[in-house]
């Protein structure tokens, strides 16, 4: 836990500090929530979670300390806190994401998901790239984002 939170608390803190809008308590509290997380799913695999998911798992635990005060009526009244505008960090951490997840995907399907959702071809335009039966791509496409969901979910990604 020492390792932890030398190496991504104060990272942690400063990105729970904009998404609390400034309040210090709340940041650490985040911060606090997020490294337990993390300790714990340290403890049930060897693989340790990289500094994109501590940012996500962070967002998550904001945003379910939003609601579960609304649930108490604790702040019903007031609208939830604005979370920072989409910033070069955020672009950041989702591509990174993205594409951790789409490495697991096999390639036959990471290359349907490329040409379809990426380069934007048709079906047909992908059928025709890759020499098979459009309904090959449809499947392959069904599959690879199942695959991608499941994936995504593994690095705490609400899909």
């Amino acid at each position: 836990m020492r390792a932890l939170h030398e190496e991504h608390a104060a990272a942690l803190w400063s990105y729970a500090l904009r998404l609390t809008g400034g309040d210090r308590a709340r940041a650490e509290d985040i911060v606090q929530e997020t490294l337990l997380r993390a300790w714990r799913q340290l403890r049930n695999t060897a693989e340790p979670q990289g500094r994109a998911w501590l940012y996500t798992v962070a967002k998550h635990v904001a945003i379910d300390g939003w609601r579960s005060a609304a649930a108490r009526s604790e702040v019903a009244s007031e609208a939830p806190p604005e979370l920072p505008v989409a910033d070069e960090t955020d672009r950041a951490l989702q591509g990174w994401l993205v594409a951790d997840a789409l490495a697991e995907l096999s390639d036959r399907h990471r290359e349907v998901v490329l040409l379809c959702f990426f380069h934007g071809y048709s079906v047909a335009e992908a059928a025709a790239r890759l020499g098979v039966a459009e309904g090959t791509v449809k499947s392959r496409t069904h599959y690879a984002l199942r695959a991608l969901r499941i994936a995504l979910e593994e690095r705490g990604v609400v899909v």
